[in-house]
């Protein structure tokens, strides 16, 4: 993957650049030893890496506006970071810019249960916000798999999701106000305490955008009142196509689990070596899980469990009880960290529309025939989020390459049927050169454009998103 050379003037600055930041920041919020760096030169996409020109840790919003200020005065990058847990290279530094991590932004600033929102600092981790209410009977909605470790800062910026977006959407759609601070250092306040507010939704612009307007330092968030009780129900099948199938039957029904998630046969063995979660031996699985009293529940799984007969599952078992229920979800939230114990992975997220599943894992599976790399298949079934993964070996001279090969196929395929290169991981650079495969010339010329506005000297998280020589022709101009 092409990244921008460094610009040897920027680099020249690095004395006076660290001095500045230093002024404005506390003992210890400016890492600028080379060694200490490396600690921040990739994300989870760790096939690429380049140590920044340094790192910063700000506290507040305040401090947060300073350094951006400092570094759109000597004109320096800079890429801000969460947790580092993305999958698209959505943080990886380039050599002549500044990390602004929000780690150490993690504080709860206000909770209002009567109108359901907790307003919290962006380094706060996601699992985190739900901790904070959960006593209280509320919790946050979205759950993406690495919940436990990604901050509430990547969330908005890649508008993650997880098991239960289905039902409850993504982070835009629980996502009321952001405190966002601007290149050069401007403070602006967008959206508010409320699900409609006035003015442009500039919040709608922001959610999604991938650090490339601004660095969002506090956010208010939709928080809801704990469901009676919820269920899910494992479901196998003998192949990829008829799991698709039973999907699409039930989106059609009109029924909304909270969540459908589906793991393919390699997933399934790699997940019960590692977590024994007693899985069927089946090439297809389904989780399906509905919420409501136990009236609502026994109703919708009454016929979901009615569609899924109609496929001939392999097997059908519905959870009796709290213990049950955490062993069938057991293998799945461990799905990616067994799979990283067979071999090197690279996660793709490519979404497509449900009616498509069936045709699409097809292609998906003959196309890892002619490339001569495994897939595992796991993913939110339920809104045709993908997630494959391609296993390669990083120590094989040529591997990843055809590994990104491949999954560049797998990603226009999804554009083709209907769908979009990303549902929760961003562009990054993962993607940014198949932006053209989405997007014709005028729809990407827009959304530079909208970018000229908010950050005009281009230096905000640069190489990611667009087209590196487009994004380098913008940033020349």
């Amino acid at each position: 993957m092409e990244m921008p050379a460094p610009n040897p003037r920027v680099l020249s600055l690095k004395p006076r650049l660290v001095e500045r930041l230093q002024a404005v920041l506390p003992a210890g919020a400016v890492i600028h030893d080379e060694a200490e760096t490396r600690a921040y030169e990739c994300d989870a996409l760790t096939a690429y890496a380049c140590p920044p020109l340094c790192a910063v840790l700000p506290a507040t919003t305040q401090e947060v506006s300073d350094v951006l200020r400092i570094c759109h005065e000597m004109g320096v990058p800079v890429v801000p970071r969460g947790a580092g847990t993305s999958l698209a290279g959505g943080a990886l530094p380039t050599a002549d810019s500044v990390i602004l991590g929000v780690a150490r932004m993690n504080a709860v600033l206000e909770t209002d249960y009567d109108n359901r929102f907790i307003r919290v600092q962006t380094g706060r981790t996601n699992l985190s916000v739900t901790g904070a209410v959960e006593a209280d009977g509320f919790f946050y909605a979205p759950d993406p798999s690495s919940q436990l470790a990604c901050a509430i800062a990547g969330n908005i910026a890649m508008n993650s999701g997880g098991a239960h977006c289905l039902k409850y959407g993504v982070t835009t759609n629980n996502l009321l106000g952001v405190t966002m601070v601007m290149m050069d250092g401007t403070v602006a306040e967008i959206g508010g305490a409320c699900m409609d507010a006035g003015g442009y939704d500039l919040l709608g612009l922001v959610c999604g955008s991938e650090g490339q307007l601004g660095v969002v330092t506090e956010a208010t968030l939709r928080i809801l009142p704990k469901p009676e009780g919820a269920r899910p129900v494992l479901m196998g099948y003998d192949s990829n196509e008829v799991a698709g199938q039973v999907v699409s039957d039930i989106i059609k029904a009109g029924v909304l689990p909270v969540a459908i998630e589906f793991m393919d046969r390699p997933c399934i063995r790699a997940t019960e070596a590692f977590a024994k979660a007693g899985y069927p031996d089946c090439e297809a699985l389904l989780i399906v899980e509905v919420e409501g009293s136990d009236a609502e529940i026994d109703e919708q799984l009454g016929l979901i469990t009615q569609i899924a007969r109609r496929h001939n599952p392999v097997e059908l078992r519905e959870s009796t009880g709290p213990e049950e229920s955490a062993r069938i979800w057991l293998g799945r939230k461990s799905a990616f960290g067994a799979m990283g114990q067979i071999n090197d992975y690279m996660c793709l997220d490519g979404t497509i529309p449900v009616s498509q599943l069936p045709y699409v894992l097809r292609r998906i599976g003959e196309m890892s025939k002619e490339y001569g790399l495994d897939v595992g298949n796991v993913f939110h079934a339920g809104d045709g989020n993908m997630h494959p993964l391609i296993l390669f070996d990083a120590n094989k001279p040529g591997d990843l390459e055809l590994c990104e090969a491949f999954g560049a196929d797998i990603l226009r395929l999804c554009v083709e049927v209907g769908g979009c290169l990303t549902g929760e991981h961003g562009v990054g650079i993962e993607k940014r050169d198949l932006m053209v495969d989405q997007f014709g010339p005028d729809d990407l010329d827009i959304q530079m454009a909208v970018k000229d506005v908010f950050d005009p000297k281009w230096l905000l998280n640069p190489a990611k998103v667009f087209p590196l020589q487009a994004s380098q022709t913008r940033r020349a101009a």
